[in-house]
């Protein structure tokens, strides 16, 4: 293929609307944005500090809030560029990049949630065999694992797509790069390409998803013998996050990717891919506090810790008169004794 005759770059066309609706979008997804992105890291941060959580579940829970903060971050900063942008272009290169890292993201995040479906059948299912088998160490490198076959299983398909001849049609109606969007734009029929995307697809959402189902199935199974209702309600409520999570990510994509409608509507699809990209992250870290009792705990205890932190600063810097000479003062004392005066 001739590189020369190449598009050099891309437009995506968006949310065609008036300028106001452009600028209330971008405030409103700028907002989506941070709220995300402080939900997972108050996740993590939380998983880090209290070490009642140094366990595997919340080992791959700390993941998965990585994750997300990524995988959110691979799409939604350039759709908020573009609200503000009247080109809304993107290189050939730059397109194809982030096609890439928001595929892998997307597939290490099937790879992480059927792991974390894994640990709960080990730890019901298997509780006596659960501390040698699941140790926090092989926890980290399952996650490790997650992410190096995320990054890999997508590489044949968007290849292929890079190869196509995109000579003419340079504009996509779509917020961003998807794999049916892009080889509707080649300028020759590419059924070999459309199938073998199809089939990762497929071959990623349900074997993944059969695995969970399984894995909850045998859970399911488990928890119905406890003879206690206490101890059946501790159970569920340790999974009941994990499976909301599930399906409202696997719920979106297989209408995007699965259903027999995919891609006839592209309005609809632009739609549900926002949903499982934009508000699927935000809702994740609201479901696994709200639902989890210790991790409101873990989040409570930090929040104390990060208010007491404040307000012991506050206070050392109010007992000193607030000039450029008492605050070198004050910092040298700290240093030199150790503790705050």
């Amino acid at each position: 293929m001739n590189r020369s005759s190449v598009v050099s770059e891309f437009i995506l066309l968006g949310f065609p609307c008036t300028w106001e609706v452009q600028i209330f979008l971008f405030s409103l997804f700028s907002v989506i944005y941070v709220l995300t992105l402080t939900g997972n890291l108050c996740i993590i941060c939380a998983v880090w500090w209290d070490h009642h959580l140094h366990t595997p579940m919340y080992v791959l829970l700390a993941n998965f809030s990585f994750l997300e903060m990524w995988y959110i971050t691979s799409t939604v900063p350039n759709m908020l560029a573009n609200f503000l942008s009247e080109t809304k272009t993107i290189s050939f290169s730059g397109c194809f990049l982030q096609f890439y890292f928001f595929f892998s993201m997307g597939t290490t995040e099937t790879f992480i949630l059927s792991a974390m479906a894994f640990d709960r059948y080990l730890a019901i299912c298997r509780p006596l065999h659960y501390p040698t088998v699941m140790t926090v160490q092989r926890c980290i490198r399952l996650g490790a694992c997650c992410w190096v076959c995320g990054f890999l299983y997508f590489l044949l398909p968007i290849h292929l797509i890079s190869q196509l001849p995109f000579h003419c049609l340079n504009k996509i109606d779509h917020f961003l790069w998807d794999s049916g969007p892009l080889i509707k734009l080649s300028c020759v029929p590419a059924p070999a390409t459309e199938i073998i995307c199809a089939t990762f697809n497929s071959v990623l959402i349900f074997s993944t998803l059969l695995f969970i189902i399984s894995s909850y199935t045998l859970v399911i199974r488990a928890v119905l013998r406890v003879p206690s209702a206490e101890g059946r309600h501790k159970a569920f409520s340790t999974c009941g996050s994990h499976l909301a999570v599930v399906s409202l990510f696997y719920g979106s994509i297989m209408l995007v990717y699965v259903s027999p409608t995919a891609g006839n509507s592209a309005e609809i699809q632009k739609y549900v891919t926002l949903f499982y990209i934009v508000l699927t992250p935000l809702f994740n870290p609201l479901i696994y506090s709200l639902r989890n009792k210790e991790m409101k705990e873990a989040l409570r205890k930090l929040f104390k810790t990060v208010r007491f932190s404040q307000k012991k600063e506050l206070k050392q810097l109010v007992c000193y008169p607030f000039t450029p000479f008492t605050v070198r003062k004050f910092l040298s004392k700290e240093k030199k004794t150790g503790e705050p005066h």
